[in-house]
């Protein structure tokens, strides 16, 4: 079953999905995660599983999004929770790539595999 319990921190808004170990990663670990990443409206902008490739990167080293880095450092393993990324803590005014529009509200589901 899904555990609806929110967690409202820096602006972001987390729901646990599935719970974890309890065990969080230490900062500066290399962590390994999926995610699907769309707009509020639900449409996909990307997605680690539809490539089937771990998403890897470096926690705290600002290498992704801040919410991001505050999001999966509240995770534990094995743990999987969608979050609610203002512009603030995604890609901001300047917006990504083309794909990702200035001033976005960005939704992840993000699971976190180890590290």
């Amino acid at each position: 079953s899904i555990i609806t319990r929110t967690l409202v921190r820096h602006m972001l808004k987390k729901s646990i999905q599935k719970v974890g170990s309890g065990i969080k990663p230490p900062p500066g670990a290399l962590v390994s995660v999926h995610y699907t990443g769309t707009f509020p409206d639900g449409r996909k902008f990307d997605s680690s599983r539809d490539r089937d490739v771990l998403f890897k990167f470096q926690l705290g080293a600002g290498q992704v999004i801040k919410g991001w880095d505050q999001c999966v450092a509240d995770m534990s393993k094995g743990e999987r929770c969608t979050v609610v990324l203002p512009p603030e803590l995604a890609y901001g005014a300047s917006g990504a790539g083309g794909v990702i529009p200035p001033n976005a509200t960005l939704h992840f589901e993000i699971e976190l595999f180890g590290w």
